[in-house]
């Protein structure tokens, strides 16, 4: 096995199938397209997949209706040891997972390990639920009939994952729609697909039939979904992406009244009282703002500092963010990676612009680096006007603006001043203030004086237009069921 990361990540993509998976069969793409997966660190070209179109979505949402019904009545204990094996297989080759993920969308090693780890972490909770989805039995207040509740799978089911968390946010949807009995069609973002082909290899190992999970990758996602959605076919829609791609798949989904899971944009404040403990703070920050170089949903994306300690608070942050090391992720000792492309880079530099253009301060960072790649440095910005346009946005990059505050009113107004809802951050050493603060902040989610709210075991999710539903948790796989009522005389 060979030492060097670089060509240990390109053996890895290698391995990876490339094609659309239908019925149990990797294939070609209908029109016999392709399209190119980047290195976002080089910009070089590291594979070419198949190419989807309506044709190949039309197949492969019939296979899945034509499977649900044997699948659905297999087994909670079959399809739970299925996830198991997928799960232990996920960690057999963390590694090498980790290796494409990289390669393709630009996390350090380390970030895509554990994400690697974490989306292992839904197959086997999920695994754990599949046994045990549970039903009522009562008797009517009259006494006179039997009241039996059970619950079945929704159906088949739309899956739609974004390209930051390429494994994380498949196995977080199809880890309960397998345990619940559900078929699939999968539609992976096409900036990173390899990751999601990687897992879906895994699961055929695991014994995952064929005809449950099928998956068409695309660079035209209308021509996939669409079709998908129009079909009369699929019961259920789960989606992970940006609020405006949510809102159209909502009213798609309205013609056929479908179920849906919608996780969308956020634009998470980020609250620093005066009685925090500032080490704690800057830590909190550092990974609510710099997992994934910011590329998340979750990232702390407005920082509101109290005004008696956001100076402090500002240069701790900046020397803790220009101390990071900037590279390629498969390179010993990098922490952070490339942006996605070009054009994800471009709106982190404007949004950068308009902010200093407003009065922002550059603390540290702000100017992007010479050479090949879509690299961006960590950067704090203290004295953010509020009505900078990156108030109103999600960066997605690797960029901490600082915006003073001076009372708690202000800054619950501050926080709640946005059309998206997804979580919230909090550091006070007082008790009473956190709940209070958790009360009154307009989100699905909320860490106190923790910069790390996923977790497998928590229902993720959101309030306003952060979306619908709710991902993991004990509430992950009520998405994919249906209550069904069975009344009989009791005599």
């Amino acid at each position: 096995m060979t030492t060097d990361p670089t060509q240990a990540a390109k053996d890895a993509v290698a391995k990876v199938s490339t094609g659309v998976f239908i019925d149990g069969e990797w294939g070609d793409a209908a029109s016999g397209r392709r399209t190119d997966v980047v290195n976002p660190a080089t910009g070089e070209v590291i594979a070419t997949i198949a190419d989807g179109g309506e044709e190949d979505a039309r197949r492969a949402i019939e296979v899945a209706a034509r499977t649900q019904q044997s699948w659905g009545r297999t087994p909670p204990r079959e399809r739970s040891e299925i996830l198991r094996r997928a799960y232990e297989l996920i960690m057999e080759r963390q590694d090498e997972l980790a290796l494409v993920m990289t390669s393709e969308m630009g996390k350090p090693l380390a970030e895509a390990r554990g994400e690697v780890a974490y989306a292992a972490e839904f197959f086997r909770w999920f695994s754990e639920e599949a046994v045990r989805i549970g039903g009522d039995a009562t008797t009517s207040g009259d006494g006179k009939t039997r009241i039996i509740v059970t619950k079945e799978p929704v159906g088949p089911c739309v899956l739609v994952t974004p390209w930051n968390f390429p494994l994380a946010m498949g196995t977080r949807k199809i880890g309960p729609a397998i345990a619940a009995g559900c078929t699939m069609v999968f539609k992976p973002a096409h900036l990173t697909p390899l990751s999601s082909f990687a897992l879906t290899d895994i699961l055929v190992e695991a014994g995952l039939p064929a005809g449950v999970l099928n998956v068409v990758c695309t660079s035209n996602a209308g021509s996939v979904v669409e079709p998908w959605m129009d079909s009369g076919l699929a019961r259920k829609v789960s989606f992970t992406g940006s609020t405006a791609v949510g809102i159209t798949l909502l009213e798609q989904a309205s013609r056929h009244v479908m179920r849906s899971s919608m996780e969308l944009g956020g634009n998470a404040p980020f609250i620093v009282f005066d009685d925090a403990d500032l080490d704690v703070a800057v830590e909190g920050a550092m990974v609510a703002k710099m997992r994934n170089m910011g590329e998340a949903c979750t990232a702390a994306n407005r920082l509101f500092v109290h005004r008696d300690v956001a100076d402090e608070f500002s240069r701790r942050l900046a020397q803790r963010m220009s101390g990071l090391t900037v590279g390629d992720g498969v390179a010993e000792g990098t922490q952070v990676g490339p942006l996605v492309e070009e054009k994800a880079r471009t709106k982190v530099e404007e949004l950068v612009a308009d902010a200093v253009n407003r009065g922002a301060r550059v603390v540290c960072g702000g100017k992007t680096p010479d050479g090949p790649g879509y690299f961006y440095p960590p950067t704090v910005l203290a004295d953010v006007s509020p009505d900078s346009d990156l108030m109103g946005q999600e960066i997605f990059g690797p960029v901490a603006p600082v915006i003073p505050f001076d009372t708690e009113e202000e800054v619950v107004a501050l926080a709640n001043d946005t059309p998206w809802g997804l979580v919230g951050y909090v550091f006070t050493q007082d008790v009473d203030r956190g709940f209070r603060m958790s009360e009154r902040i307009e989100v699905g989610m909320l860490g106190l004086n923790t910069g790390l709210v996923s977790n497998p075991a928590a229902p993720f999710g959101g309030v306003k237009e952060s979306g619908l539903g709710r991902e993991g948790g004990r509430v992950g796989i009520e998405e994919f069921l249906e209550m069904r009522y069975l009344a009989m005389p009791r005599t």
